[in-house]
This record gives structure tokens, C-alpha cells and sequence, in this order.
């Protein structure tokens, strides 16, 4: 049985296959001790782990020694590379792209070698092109929800606002409006551009992915939504790793 864990900035995510099917998943935050409870009764038959993450390295560490409590198979860490199987980075330093980006993209491009868009709306919101030659044209990264949220909080001591289901990116009649349709009316700003550049570039698809990804298709951005996006990625890189 294989393990195979996204760890982002706030969020913790596992996968169990089981000859190449999911077997059980789970999400927590990535500091919580619940992931690895949740894993404890599937411990005996893990015989191989393959991580990706972009916490820092102090992190990284608590992600192994957490991991050797589980089990004694090899913890293989995934980083973003140049290239791979005719997906190619424009970073010029791939080590500064973060590999949730690099395996959201590879798991786009595996399933189907030709031109599209990967949106990952978590703690940040990222946005990379892909070329119908593998090409990675670039990409953009913009303050998440949350984030944009706790800046108003912080930084703007005058700027009071509750929580709100916003649904709408209507001018508000509220600071609560005001700061949560805002955010929506952002988000509209985004799926037009969005749309515009896959015109653009030729960019046939769009694959949505992160925990913000359904208010965000929702305030109008159209593709496909796929929570495992980043997680089917490194399972296709750990695999082509395991055969060569």
C-alpha cells in the first residue's frame, strides 16, 4: 500500500492506494497530530511513502519523524524539476517554484498532453499555463481568501467586518459586504482574465483545484474540479520513479 501526502502551508493531505486505486484519504491542518491518527490502523501495510510539501524544513522534519511512528518504509520526498516527460518549467531555478504548482501541472499534463490552465486556490492562490508543446508558459501567485482577509484585519485597524457566505460581487452596503463581496468581486475580476488568456494562449482546459477552488468557480470561473489534483501528480511521478 502507498501513502501520499501533500503537505501545503495550512492544509495536510493523504491518500491510501491500493494497487493504483484510492484506498482511504483524509485533510487536517498540517500541524495537527490527526492525519496521523487517522493512518495508525493502515500502518502495517504501508510499504512505500512519497511526500511533497512546501513547509519549511523544520516542518519537513516533523513530517518524517512523524512518519517513521507509522512506519520503517523509506520517506521519498518530490521536489519541482526542469522537466518531465515533455512538461518543461519556466522557472530557470526550479527549486523556487513550489511543488504543489509542479505536480498540479504534471497531473494535468499526464492526464492529457495538450494546452490548459491549473488554478490551485488554497492559502495562495496560483495560476500557471501550460502550452499545448508542454511548455510552462508561467503563472501568477495572488493572496488567498483568507489571507486577504487577515490583512484587512491587521493592517486596516478601522476596517471591521463579520464573517459572511458571500456569494455575490455586488457593491456592499456594509463594511461586512464591502470587505466579503470585495473578495468575490476579485475572484469575477479573475475568472474574466483567466478566460481571456486560454483564448489567448490556446489553452483548451481548466482544472481547478485547493479548498477555495468551489466559491471560486462559483463567483465564475468554468473548469474541472479536482481536489486530488496535486496528490494524482506525485503518485504519477512517484510511480515513473519506481519504474526506472
Amino acid at each position: 500500500m502507498r501513502l501520499l501526502i501533500d503537505a501545503g502551508n495550512t492544509r495536510l493531505k493523504w491518500m491510501l492506494e491500493e494497487q493504483g486505486a484510492a484506498f482511504a484519504c483524509g485533510a487536517c491542518l498540517v500541524d495537527s497530530d490527526e492525519w496521523v491518527n487517522d493512518l495508525r490502523p493502515y500502518a502495517s501495510k504501508i510499504n512505500r511513502i512519497a511526500v511533497a510539501t512546501v513547509v519549511s524544513e523544520i516542518g519537513r522534519k516533523d513530517i518524517v519523524a512523524r512518519l517513521a511512528e507509522l512506519s520503517d518504509s523509506e520517506v521519498r520526498f518530490y521536489w519541482s524539476e526542469a522537466s518531465r516527460g515533455g512538461l518543461k518549467s519556466a522557472y530557470s531555478d526550479v527549486g523556487k517554484m513550489g511543488v504543489d504548482r509542479w505536480h498540479a501541472m504534471y497531473a494535468g499534463w499526464h492526464q492529457e498532453p495538450s494546452g490548459f490552465a491549473v488554478v490551485d486556490a488554497g492559502s495562495a492562490i496560483t495560476v500557471d499555463y501550460v502550452a499545448d508543446s508542454g511548455d510552462h508558459l508561467g503563472g501568477y501567485i495572488l493572496p488567498g481568501k483568507q489571507m486577504m482577509l487577515r490583512s484587512l484585519t491587521q493592517d486596516a485597524a478601522r476596517v471591521g467586518f463579520d464573517p459572511l457566505d458571500a456569494r455575490s460581487g455586488t457593491p456592499g452596503r456594509s463594511t461586512t459586504e464591502c470587505v466579503q463581496h470585495g473578495v468575490v468581486w476579485l475572484w469575477e475580476g479573475l475568472a474574466r482574465t483567466l478566460t481571456a488568456d486560454c483564448h489567448r494562449y490556446g489553452l483548451k482546459r481548466v482544472l481547478c483545484t485547493g479548498g477555495d477552488a468551489p466559491a471560486l468557480m462559483a463567483a465564475g470561473l468554468t473548469g474541472q474540479h479536482d481536489p486530488d489534483l496535486v496528490l494524482r501528480g506525485l503518485a504519477a511521478v512517484d510511480s515513473e520513479n519506481s519504474d526506472s
